[in-house]
């Protein structure tokens, strides 16, 4: 594939010929690593017409850059970069020129600095990977979605590809979520009260943005996914951290201002407790009594294998108060990025005018590859296939844990992916994950999640969704010997 001939440009204060900043020009190019070895150029006759020159100004220009090795000619293929040509110098240690902008005082809102969680990139090359939420490409239905995509790509399909939907959704898969996902958590709503996002993330981000201000106060249950207090902190609203127990977030424990309540029901994360229908009831009957919004995140509803998952809160909303977060990318994969809003009209409206002015709508390729992979019945095999699995590896796991004298602290009723372990009181947490990544093990340090202001360094969380039942058994065994070795301070 030749350099594209947009890459060429002569500088307005180069001087000399044509002719000579013509070589100039293509020399740098080479120089900096821009254009590389076995490169093809743009023929002369491009070239010229590009920079509005003779050709014969840079025929001359190419014959001169042929004769000191910076070119090469392939017969009648046309120049390309020489293999001779000078290796570009390396500049890692040379400093770069500091900006002249003040960066201290020109950004006017910060985003670093939050407390997040850190996954490998590399985390398949690791042994035992304990990790969340990574995909398994031994379960993945690899064949079924890339037909789903060709079929996406198809001519049928042209306009839902190609259309800028600006504030909708593709009603293909809005149908689905309507008439199937929903239904078996036990909600209904219409089109106007659904609305498609970039995962659940993106979704609990446009919720805060259009439920909060500064003067409205919002509750996260203690421990909590990082992000999501990250995302309420940067709404600059008053937040408060509950603790949770082995049903969840207490009610009563919520306090008397609040205007809105973030929970996750199904599986609190990242403990994995599954909320009791009673408890449900007396959230909902504090949620009115404060009148005060819910907003469900429906976490991992479709691991529920060892029972059927309980009804979603959102299900036994009677007032219209719940918020309703779902997703694809957990169960689907990570980087698919695609969930979904279930609320009132005017709120799913304003989220829609708000989702807009920031990203029009998520890809419609994206949409409709998902809404046939759903509609054809392959994301229920998936999950029955990933259900059996992970019903075998948690029983290998439980196994293991008790074996290896390790503590579980929390794990789901109905299914999940992972444990929620404590290791004694004077083991970090953190400097354990570094020990164990050394030897190949991947674990996730606890802190993160606790909002308080010295929080315990003494929880971990194991997942096993993406490690095989092999490596179990030796990779916690890996973990205890670590915990074993840490020192009483």
């Amino acid at each position: 594939m030749p350099i594209p001939v947009e890459n060429f440009f002569l500088k307005p204060d180069s001087k000399g010929t044509l002719q000579a900043r013509i070589q100039q020009m293509v020399a740098e190019g080479i120089l900096s690593g821009r254009f590389r070895r076995g490169e093809k150029l743009p023929s002369s006759r491009k070239l010229a017409h590009h920079l509005g020159v003779s050709r014969i100004t840079v025929t001359l220009a190419y014959t001169e850059l042929l004769a000191n090795d910076y070119l090469t000619s392939r017969g009648r293929s046309g120049y390309y970069v020489s293999n001779d040509a000078p290796e570009p110098p390396h500049f890692e240690n040379t400093p770069r020129k500091e900006d002249a902008v003040d960066w201290s005082r020109a950004i006017g809102q910060k985003f670093t600095g939050a407390v997040t969680l850190v996954k490998p990139q590399d985390w398949a090359q690791y042994h035992y990977p304990f990790l969340y939420g990574q995909t398994d490409p031994q379960l993945f239905d690899h064949a079924n979605w890339r037909l789903c995509a060709l079929q996406a790509l198809g001519a049928k399909d042209f306009a839902a590809l190609t259309r800028d939907y600006f504030d909708q959704d593709d009603p293909q898969l809005v149908e689905f979520i309507l008439r199937h996902t929903l239904p078996r958590r036990g909600i209904t709503a219409t089109t106007d009260e659904v609305l498609i996002t970039m995962g659940a993330q993106n979704a609990l981000w446009m919720t805060s943005q259009v439920l909060l201000t500064q003067r409205r106060n919002a509750v996260i249950e203690n421990p909590c996914y990082p992000s999501l207090r990250g995302v309420l902190t940067q709404s600059r609203c008053h937040l408060s951290a509950v603790d949770v127990d082995e049903d969840g977030l207490p009610p009563e424990e919520i306090p008397e201002n609040t205007d809105v309540i973030f929970t996750t029901p199904s599986h609190q994360c990242p403990t994995s407790y599954t909320m009791p229908l009673s408890r449900r009831q007396a959230l909902l009957e504090r949620a009115r009594a404060l009148d005060a919004l819910i907003v469900e995140d429906d976490y991992e509803f479709e691991m529920a294998y060892l029972k059927p998952p309980m009804p979603a809160l959102k299900s036994l909303d009677e007032d219209g108060r719940v918020i309703y977060v779902g997703s694809f990318s957990k169960s689907l994969f990570p980087g698919l990025r695609l969930g979904y809003l279930v609320g009132s009209a005017p709120f799913i409206r304003e989220a829609r005018a708000l989702r807009a002015a920031m990203l029009r709508h998520p890809p419609g390729l994206t949409q409709r590859t998902t809404a046939y992979f759903l509609s054809l019945g392959h994301y229920d095999s998936l999950i029955r296939r990933t259900g059996k699995a992970l019903n075998d590896r948690r029983a290998i796991m439980e196994h293991a844990i008790r074996k290896h004298g390790l503590t579980i602290a929390g794990k789901g009723t109905y299914g999940g992916s992972s444990f929620w372990m404590r290791a004694p009181d004077h083991v970090d947490c953190e400097e354990l994950a570094q020990r164990l990544a050394k030897v190949g093990v991947l674990i996730e340090p606890g802190t993160a999640f606790f909002a308080d202001d010295i929080p315990p360094r003494n929880f971990y969380r194991l997942a096993y969704s993406s490690i095989a039942q092999a490596r179990i058994d030796p990779g916690v065994a890996e973990i205890a010997k670590a915990i074993e070795a840490t020192p009483v301070t």
